[in-house]
């Protein structure tokens, strides 16, 4: 059953008048987002005028790009230094580099990757060996059946099947229920074309979203309204907890959103998501000209000890 879902578009004016006085905090989700759905996922490239657009909203709020493929991948598409960066389903969180790391002792988070950028959470690494195995194993195997991509995310891996023949469709699925049967901590999911292989942690899009407002320190914030826009299954556990905070906008970009979406807003396409996220960079800019005051937040970076074993913390101000 199809329902009906306000369009964010369409209902902007009566969503800004909400937000005023609180802090937004945008999260995106990227293929079907900031870019369209493509045959070749290395070819989802956003266009410059949607880059352009979500330069100019992490100009006036803290802004996540949140996606199923590698943390490096992503951020080779959307090549923007003020955002954030949450790959694999929010399995690998990395944050815009800052004068001083954040710190979090249970999951590696003072780690480097190769550009020098900090990573700040990575729930899922003692999986990497058995994911490297299931991605040898799933080529293997996948390499006879015409049109199908296996795409190495680092914490989970996906693999396409846009581009198979409908009648070839169900033996590569058994193929690969026939790997993953055969490792009992990862489960497999169905998404838009591709079936993903993921280690089976309490960790999703959800539980990315929440550990990226608990780093802002907005964790306890009854004034935080987090902006969530997606289009595909797994940003149904980012719309969940925005619901479940009882404000905020969980948007869909459908343009038959589902019954059992837990979205409250939808866009149809990409082209409505840059005219959406244009329009909330104006309306801010124009709170700004008005001279309308601006929340600030405050961010405590626990890091490290002095010499005298006393724990330092740097607090940074920023603008939302």
């Amino acid at each position: 059953m199809v329902v009906e879902h306000p369009s964010a578009l369409g209902s902007f004016d009566r969503m800004m008048k909400a937000a005023k006085g609180k802090r937004i905090v945008v999260f995106l989700d990227y293929d079907g987002t900031l870019s369209p759905i493509v045959d070749d996922p290395d070819r989802a490239f956003m266009s410059d005028e949607m880059r352009a657009a979500v330069r100019e909203v992490a100009k006036y709020f803290p802004t996540a790009v949140i996606s199923g493929r590698s943390r490096d991948k992503v951020k080779e598409f959307v090549q923007l230094s003020n955002v954030y960066y949450a790959g694999s389903h929010g399995m690998d969180i990395m944050v815009p580099p800052r004068p001083l790391r954040p710190c979090d002792a249970n999951n590696n988070t003072t780690a480097m990757d190769i550009k020098g950028s900090d990573v700040l959470f990575q729930p899922a690494k003692r999986f990497l060996p058995a994911i490297q195995e299931i991605r040898t194993l799933l080529e293997e195997i996948t390499r006879k059946v015409e049109g199908a991509r296996v795409e190495d995310n680092r914490f989970c891996i996906s693999v396409h099947f846009r581009k198979v023949r409908e009648e070839d469709y169900g033996i590569l699925e058994e193929k690969v229920k026939s790997v993953v049967g055969k490792y009992a901590e990862f489960h497999l999911t169905l998404g838009k074309k591709v079936l993903e292989i993921r280690p089976s942690i309490e960790w999703n899009k959800g539980h990315a979203l929440e550990y990226l407002l608990d780093t802002l320190g907005f964790s306890n914030s009854s004034d935080v309204l987090p902006l969530y826009i997606g289009d595909d299954r797994t940003d149904e556990d980012a719309f969940k907890v925005i619901r479940s905070r009882g404000q905020g906008f969980p948007i869909i970009v459908s343009s038959t959103p589902k019954e059992d979406t837990k979205a409250c807003y939808s866009l149809h396409d990409p082209s409505e998501v840059l005219t959406f996220l244009l329009r909330l960079a104006r309306w801010r800019k124009a709170l700004l000209q008005a001279g309308h005051s601006l929340k600030f937040g405050v961010l405590v970076l626990e890091v490290g000890r002095d010499e005298e074993g006393r724990k330092r913390k740097h607090r940074e101000s920023f603008t939302v």
